[in-house]
């Protein structure tokens, strides 16, 4: 069920596992001028360089933070396989993405379409508060092999994400929309290209 508001933006809500290609799809929309929320860099702003969530992270996961902001290691290590700890962590930052979520819309109120690109949005129940879903999908052998050629990647950790995620088989049969990036990506552009020409409303 969609989430009635009085924002003027139609919001389609961007996902996919790891290893898809949803980033490189991000930026597609962007060339194309249609603003897009990254919870990923938002997350990354408040866990940065003064980030305002730093003192509470370190409260709870001491030793996980510096001068530089979080160490991502260290706090990944900490929670990847806790699911007590990951569920502390996601409460100290999910309230303050979703209050970053609110700006970012308000900022952009006259846009006729934004999309928020979420990785998890069906995990962490996010799909009620978009109006439609394009999940970006490739084959598991290209995306095993994407993921597998990221630095510090082993097959165990990569196996410890998938398990936290919904099978891609899951997110397409949820999806209105699916964004092929197993193409290529002149290919992959003119299927963002069709999507923004479908959900944008006409010309007065």
């Amino acid at each position: 069920m969609t989430v009635e508001r009085a924002q003027k933006p139609l919001i389609v809500g961007l996902t996919g596992s790891i290893g898809m290609g949803k980033s490189t799809v991000a930026g597609m929309f962007r060339g194309l001028g249609v603003p897009v929320f990254d919870a990923d860099a938002a997350v990354h702003e408040l866990q940065g360089l003064d980030g305002v969530l730093l003192d509470a992270i370190e409260a709870e996961f001491p030793g996980t933070t510096g001068i530089d902001g979080v160490n991502r290691q260290k706090l990944g290590a900490a929670v990847l396989g806790d699911t007590a700890a990951l569920e502390k962590l996601e409460a100290i930052i999910h309230p303050a993405v979703a209050d970053m979520r609110k700006a970012f819309l308000t900022e952009n109120a006259d846009a006729p379409l934004v999309v928020f690109d979420i990785p998890l949005l069906f995990e962490k129940g996010g799909a009620d508060a978009v109006d439609s879903i394009a999940v970006v999908s490739a084959s598991e052998e290209i995306q095993r092999a994407r993921v597998l050629a990221r630095p510090n990647m082993t097959p165990e950790k990569f196996a410890r994400i998938l398990a936290l995620q919904m099978p891609d088989a899951e997110k397409r049969a949820r999806a209105d929309y699916i964004i092929d990036t197993g193409v290529s990506l002149e290919e992959t552009r003119q299927i963002v290209q069709n999507l923004v020409t479908k959900l944008s409303p006409p010309l007065a």
